[in-house]
């Protein structure tokens, strides 16, 4: 069993520590690293792993994930790589950090991949897009891989595909709540009690995207299949076709990749 420094104990960092643990990783083989007192005894009661300072936690870690924030990076790195054994591979979860970026600081041949995950990953249900650095090699890569399955689905892309990967999944969330929010708010406007209409929204997106993944079907054929011509759906479908929500949509994804490569670029 691979041995884990988590270096970063946020919201992403809590959440990785969570579903490794559930998956079976021994609580004796991870580090977590954290400054504040307070949230170092509260990780420690809550889930039996050894909380320390970054340096310790990199030592003799055979995987480090990286969970900081982006500008805090540099100087993280400079901190710990020394500690870092030759044979770990380093995972990026630091928002548009490019690998080349944990490249120039760390040892020469150090292996680090690069990796997008989603805030589902909270209930086991996330999406990462992992990309290899120059320096790793396929026997690391699918360490992270069988790691990172832990808090859910992982795909393997070339890091010049990361801005597209954030604008689909990383930020994707975000969209489905946001049809999510219109749909429950359509529902009251047409009468609904609001629990009733959450209620009503919520296990349809969640049927309906279960259907998705389980179907040989696309997307476009299970949207047909539900549309009767002249009948509901149809004027539903109609009305949002005339108000440009498909074209929105599209371009509001191709915005968020060209707003991850801007960040990347900085």
């Amino acid at each position: 069993m691979s041995t884990v420094a988590i270096l970063g104990a946020g919201v992403m960092g809590e959440t990785l520590l969570a579903a490794i643990l559930r998956a079976g990783q021994d609580p004796s083989t991870v580090r977590i690293s954290e400054k504040r007192a307070v949230r170092a005894d509260e990780l420690r009661a809550r889930y039996g792993v050894e909380v320390a300072d970054a340096i310790t936690a990199v030592r003799e870690a055979d995987v480090v994930l990286v969970v900081v924030k982006p500008q805090d990076v540099p100087s993280l790195l400079a901190e710990v790589g020394s500690e870092i054994a030759p044979t770990a591979v380093v995972v990026s979860l630091a928002a548009g950090v490019r690998t080349a970026t944990f490249e120039a600081v760390l040892p020469p041949g150090t292996a680090v991949v690069r990796a997008m995950p989603n805030t589902p990953a909270i209930v086991g249900a996330g999406m990462f897009g992992v990309s290899p650095g120059a320096s790793c090699d396929d026997e690391r890569l699918q360490q992270v891989v069988q790691l990172l399955r832990a808090g859910g689905e992982v795909v393997v892309v070339d890091e010049s595909h990361q801005d597209a990967l954030t604008a689909v999944s990383g930020s994707g969330p975000a969209y489905v709540f946001y049809l999510a929010e219109q749909m429950i708010a359509g529902g009251i406007e047409a009468g609904l009690d609001p629990d009733v209409a959450r209620t009503l929204a919520v296990q349809t997106l969640v049927g309906s995207a279960r259907l998705l993944a389980e179907s040989d079907d696309d997307a476009a054929e299970l949207r047909r299949r539900v549309t009767s011509p002249n009948g509901t759906t149809a004027a539903a479908i109609e009305t949002f076709d005339a108000a440009g929500v498909d074209a929105g949509l599209r371009s509001g994804v191709l915005a968020a990749a060209r707003r991850s490569a801007e960040l990347s670029a900085d």
